[in-house]
């Protein structure tokens, strides 16, 4: 699996190894898709977004990309962001960044899965606290169709 952080400091592209993973930033200055200004990405439902990192993984035995964001007003309580408004904002990330990356990286992945997380959750571990809401979609024809997961 590979690991792309949102934003490496000073905007600088870095590699590095990590276990069996390859830790990539590829979030460099001018990178398509992606918001320059505070990194808080603009979604429908106006809530505050930020691109946590992307992994690209083999492991289902065919390309993933995952997107995972930090979306801290997520959730069922009084004024949080509830999964039908999310589901919104997932569908608009998917075809506003993940398209325009897949398309400047040149890659065909199977699925692209977007995730929000009302807290920053490292990838694999469970955290029982944190909210979290996933999409998968296949993308065709520079569309995001919903796939369901």
């Amino acid at each position: 699996m590979i690991l792309a952080p949102a934003t490496p400091e000073g905007g600088a592209c870095l590699w590095r190894v990590r276990g069996r993973a390859l830790v990539l930033a590829f979030m460099c200055s001018g990178s398509p898709g992606i918001a320059q200004d505070g990194n808080l990405l603009p979604v429908p439902s106006g809530q505050p977004v930020t691109l946590e990192d992307v992994l690209v993984d083999t492991n289902p035995g065919e390309l993933w990309l995952r997107f995972r964001f930090v979306a801290p007003k997520i959730g069922d309580e009084v004024g949080g962001i509830g999964y039908d408004v999310a589901a919104t904002d997932m569908e608009h990330l998917c075809q506003t960044l993940a398209i325009p990356y897949v398309e400047h990286h040149q890659l065909s992945p199977a699925r692209v899965v977007i995730s929000l997380s009302d807290r920053p959750v490292e990838f694999g571990n469970s955290s029982p606290d944190a909210t979290q809401y996933f999409e998968a979609y296949r993308l065709d024809q520079s569309a995001c169709i919903w796939e369901g997961l």
